[in-house]
């Protein structure tokens, strides 16, 4: 998942003291060396800085304000007839780009500060940031200079027109082709709307369902869990946290007790239902009406018009197409877990519900392709997997990683890596990684930048900087932290996230890294997905961890694919229903948001594209997408398509998926791009040819 808002925001990042110059092939092992190296390559890598107070929080929101209205005064200010590009969209551009971080900062401490106080602060603040950035897009001062410019038609290279675009066209969006009157209240729904937003995901962090239960109530649970920290309780009891993913995965996998599992699933189901149900309910209503006010049809016709699919109805095809695609071998995966399960309960009509589908899915991996999860874990011990990881990536992209000691963490174990182009040894930007749950953070696995790459006004290059927040199992005393294989798929996954943000290098901030088509943004990373089903791949890194000659076997890998190609139906059935709820609840007419049964459409949906939710749980209250992705979560599954497209081209190269000259015109062609030309130009460069949906077919088990 890629946490990369669009609006103006953030954080002034300040410059951290430079050493003496290096020698353009020194080692550096430092940041100072580093940094050093940076300026000796026209580059500035410049970290954002944290506050560590809650005052802290307020007097950086406060001064990023202050500062970045001070510049767009300048710019409003100016005398439209002698206007120039450098004076009117650069500028506006270098506001946004020096204030980049800010948001980024005040969104990474609200997500995983150790502090509620801090926390709290941030999301407070979140709000101010949230109102100010809204506001921009109404100040016709602003809006009456860069049109003026604009008007003109100059000769511009393609950057910079499509920059030129892409802001006049976010204006009328906004709304400022309305009447004052009009224009006045889309703004202010726009920040009741922003404030509603940072709530929703306030709840979900904040929720929490803990479950107590018996050994025997456990009965098929691996023993690891049962030894994990927190899990076993002063009673004899053990706690099972269903707000904690990877606790909700391995009871649904392994529990014997179908009662247990339901109860663990109802639990997670119902996670911030109280809270977030008025809320999302509002929020359907308000994005309506702001999408009505705008001369949009509904909110999805409004999201989806900068994205490829263009129109919510292309997303819905798009999506329902699936459905019908998949339906055959959908049918055919829930008929053989139901048989399994009348296998097992001696009941030959026996149903299959959504708490079964993780349990017998498990069991038919097991039995079926001698596929055990949990004994897969000993060959992805959490270190060994990640530099593993790291190897690959700087292998295929041509790239170095090196950890530094950071200046500032915001929890104990975060750490920080730079990363150098190998060639040459130029930095290219850094990463943080906090990889671990704890109290308050957030508790999925996300790629969160902190700031973005472009070319400052001195002309040096600003290097990006990432961090990627996840949470794997904690290590215990005497043994490591051991990552299922779907773990690592999500590893390699996010990490592209990074990639992506490390390798873009367009001239300015609103057309770097992640700020491409939202229905676009998951396909680098989804394509890398692919490197952990592949042996060579797993070779270079996977190894048991108590003998580390051994290898995962050939045919053990060959089963992973192909119970993966059993499942695939369900899973991406299981996809479409969210990608579906999210556009069913995002296509109503703002007469219809009114009077919508939120809690109805969301469960029909589910039960039409997937499987029946639990009963009496509304699981939409606890989608985080919903506030952030709303009307884009199918792009998830358009950007898919186009990433098993693009992984294909790996698996036809002499190298596979390690093959260098691949990896490079990826780099080149696609992460390097950013969104300085349309993406679909740039997969098809890379591929050399038109996209096609057969990869993704084949992919899934389905052939012609």
């Amino acid at each position: 998942m890629q946490n990369s808002p669009r609006l103006i925001k953030s954080a002034l990042c300040l410059l951290l003291p430079l050493a003496a110059l290096l020698p353009a092939a020194a080692t550096a092992t430092t940041l100072a060396e580093f940094q050093a190296l940076a300026a000796k390559n026209h580059s500035v890598l410049a970290l954002p800085v944290y506050p560590v107070t809650p005052a802290e929080i307020k007097a950086l929101v406060d001064n990023t304000i202050k500062t970045s209205n001070a510049a767009l005064d300048v710019i409003a200010q100016q005398d439209p007839a002698k206007a120039t590009f450098a004076s009117t969209f650069l500028a506006y551009d270098t506001v946004g780009y020096n204030s980049s971080s800010a948001f980024n900062v005040v969104g990474t401490v609200a997500e995983s500060a150790v502090s509620k106080d801090m926390r709290d602060t941030a999301n407070e603040m979140n709000d101010v940031l949230n109102n100010w950035s809204v506001g921009l897009d109404y100040r016709e001062d602003l809006y009456r200079v860069l049109k003026a410019y604009a008007d003109t038609k100059p000769a511009l290279d393609r950057e910079q027109q499509r920059m030129v675009d892409d802001t006049m066209r976010g204006y009328r969006r906004a709304g400022l082709a309305l009447p004052a009157a009009e224009r006045k209240e889309v703004e202010r729904l726009r920040k009741d709307l922003s404030a509603l937003e940072t709530q929703f995901a306030v709840n979900i962090n904040g929720a929490r369902a803990p479950l107590d239960f018996t050994a025997a109530e456990l009965a098929g649970i691996p023993p690891s869990f049962l030894e994990s920290p927190g899990v076993k309780q002063p009673d004899g009891r053990y706690r099972v946290m269903a707000n904690i993913t990877w606790h909700a995965v391995v009871i649904a996998e392994n529990v014997d007790n179908a009662d247990v599992r339901l109860r663990v699933l109802t639990a997670r189901s119902n996670l911030a239902r109280d809270k977030n149900t008025p809320v999302l309910a509002k929020l359907v209503v308000l994005r309506a009406d702001i999408a009505h006010r705008l001369g949009y049809a509904n909110w999805a016709d409004y999201r989806v018009e900068t994205r490829m699919a263009k129109t919510g109805a292309t997303a819905v095809k798009f999506e329902e197409d699936l459905v019908t695609g998949l339906q055959p071998k959908f049918a055919q995966e829930m008929e053989t877990l139901r048989q399994l399960k009348a296998a097992q309960t001696g009941m030959a009509d026996a149903k299959l519900n959504a708490w079964d589908i993780g349990y017998y899915t498990n069991k038919l991996k097991k039995e079926k392709y001698a596929v055990d999860g949990e004994a897969l874990r000993v060959y992805f011990p959490y270190q060994q997997t990640l530099e593993g990881m790291f190897a690959i990536y700087q292998r295929i992209f041509g790239l170095k990683f090196t950890a530094v000691e950071p200046p500032y963490v915001w929890a104990p174990g975060v750490q920080l890596y730079v990363v150098q182009d190998a060639a040459t040894l130029a930095p290219m930007g850094a990463f943080y990684l906090d990889m671990f749950p704890r109290d308050g953070k957030f508790n999925h696995f996300a790629c969160f930048p902190q700031k973005v790459g472009g070319v400052l006004e001195t002309g040096s290059y600003d290097l990006p900087v990432d961090a990627l927040m996840c949470n794997f199992p904690v290590p215990t005393p005497g043994k490591p932290s051991l990552l299922k294989h779907d773990d690592v798929e999500t590893l390699f996954h996010e990490f592209g996230h990074v990639m992506h943000g490390m390798l873009s290098r367009s001239k300015y901030y609103a057309l770097s890294g992640a700020a491409v088509p939202r229905d676009f943004v998951e396909a680098p990373s989804q394509m890398l997905e692919n490197w952990v089903w592949d042996k060579a791949v797993l070779d270079t890194f996977a190894a048991d961890y108590r003998d580390p000659a051994k290898k995962i076997p050939a045919e053990i890998i060959n089963s992973l694919v192909a119970a993966r190609q059993a499942t695939e139906g369900y899973f991406n059935r299981r996809q479409l229903s969210i990608g579906l709820l999210d556009l069913n609840l995002h296509t109503l007419s703002a007469d219809d948001a009114r009077q919508a049964d939120i809690v109805k459409i969301v469960n029909d949906t589910t039960a039409r594209v997937s499987i029946a939710p639990a009963p009496d749980t509304f699981w939409a209250a606890y989608i985080g997408h919903l506030a952030g992705y709303d009307a884009g979560y199918y792009g998830y599954l358009w950007a898919k398509v186009m990433a098993i497209d693009m992984a294909s081209a790996f698996k036809a190269a002499p190298g596979g998926f390690l093959d260098e000259k691949v990896g490079m015109r990826l780099r080149n062609e696609v992460y390097g791009m950013g969104n300085t030309r349309d993406v679909g130009d740039s997969v098809e460069k890379f591929l050399g040819r038109p996209r096609s949906m057969q990869p993704f077919l084949e992919y899934v088990g389905i052939k012609k």
